[in-house]
């Protein structure tokens, strides 16, 4: 077994998984612990919305890694049914954005990003979506918008790296502290064996910050539960994903139905709730009355990693060396995935960035 690496990756949920393929693909050996199975946490309980996004017309620094994970995203889901066979079932399913006042400011956000959209009625949106509620109003039709599933992408991305035969990963190894030595990070311990490297990267999403408190580092990574349905109506009834708020209903191809999501502050509670599946449950009915007849299939709930500001922490710790954090991304987890994983290799390997990073510093928050 293996006890070094160039990188040892504490997290394997999509941002420490892609990370770690990215590296292993750069050629760096790789060593991912992950205190459960890879991609069972928030990575695996998402919905996999990929919204679109133009890197030349992206404003602020969010936006610049959405729309540079966008751009990643076709290729990678080529590469990885390349590599393992596996189709992470990426595709542009279209999005419909269902307006409930004013569309201005919605059509503005989306036009300044680059996204082509257009503000449709309520009959034209039934026209592309007849199985619509009759009594919804208008829509902003997003053609570009796409989706992955997730337990696939995750499945595959673990596949992937270890193919690349530099790449080993430990499940079930939960990580109890990471080596410090003269302020620079050395490995990390185990329960049962110390693992050593050059570099340490944690992406343990909600769990980041408690491994960091202990080296005098205050991350507020908090989890924030997230609750969804998925239900089976026998049949496809609607092609795209629909948005209403910050809800939606997600079509995959064999005809499920995907409806989240709730934001929860709960701690590390993943249990579901009556009052949860059942507003979900609602809004699904409200939208698509057809749903009516569908059959409960599972519900679950996840952790999503959050951030005080809603960027994730993407960077250097400061006052350690070679100790990485890649964390706090919320909701957007996999659709920001290719992108992080692609700085966060340049940083570790020392190779020039894509783009700045200074809004996602560790310690922005301590700077002001």
């Amino acid at each position: 077994m293996r006890h070094s690496a160039d990188v040892i990756v504490v997290g394997g949920g999509v941002i420490g998984l892609t990370t770690a393929f990215f590296l292993g693909k750069a050629g760096a050996s790789v060593i991912l612990c992950e205190q459960g199975k890879t991609g069972m946490e928030a990575s695996w309980a998402g919905a996999g919305i990929i919204p679109p996004s133009d890197l030349e017309h992206a404003q602020y620094p969010l936006d610049r890694l959405r729309a540079l994970s966008v751009s990643l995203f076709p290729d990678l889901s080529r590469e990885l049914l390349a590599r393992t066979g596996i189709d992470n079932g990426f595709m542009r399913s279209g999005g419909l954005e269902l307006i409930n006042n004013s569309a201005h400011a919605d059509s503005e956000e989306w036009y300044g990003l680059g996204v082509q959209i257009d503000t449709i009625s309520a009959a034209d949106a039934r026209t592309l979506e007849p199985a619509l509620s009759a009594g919804l109003g208008r829509a902003i039709h997003i053609p570009c918008m796409a989706q992955v599933r997730n337990p696939r992408h995750l499945q595959a991305l673990r596949a992937a790296c270890l193919d690349l035969g530099n790449v080993v990963i430990h499940q079930d190894a939960a990580v109890l502290d990471i080596s410090v030595v003269s302020s620079r990070a050395k490995g990390v311990r185990l329960s049962d064996e110390e693992l050593t490297g050059s570099a340490v990267l944690v992406t343990a999403g909600a769990w980041t910050g408690r491994l960091l408190e202990p080296l005098g580092q205050r991350l507020n990574v908090p989890p924030v539960r997230g609750q969804i349905a998925l239900l089976n109506p026998g049949k496809r009834l609607f092609q795209h994903i629909l948005l209403s708020g910050s809800r939606y209903l997600v079509p995959r191809q064999d005809g499920l139905v995907l409806i989240g999501s709730t934001e929860e502050q709960v701690g590390y509670d993943k249990a579901t709730t009556a009052a949860g599946i059942g507003a979900l449950l609602e809004l699904g009915l409200t939208l698509v009355p057809a749903l009516a007849g569908a059959t409960l299939e599972k519900t679950w709930a996840g952790l999503r990693p959050g951030s005080p500001d809603g960027v994730p922490f993407i960077g250097p710790v400061p006052g350690i060396e070679n100790l990485y954090v890649g964390a706090g991304h919320f909701r957007a987890g996999i659709q920001l995935s290719p992108g992080t994983a692609q700085l966060l290799t340049e940083m570790l390997l020392g190779k020039p960035l894509t783009m700045p990073m200074d809004a996602f510093r560790i310690d922005r928050q301590a700077r002001g």
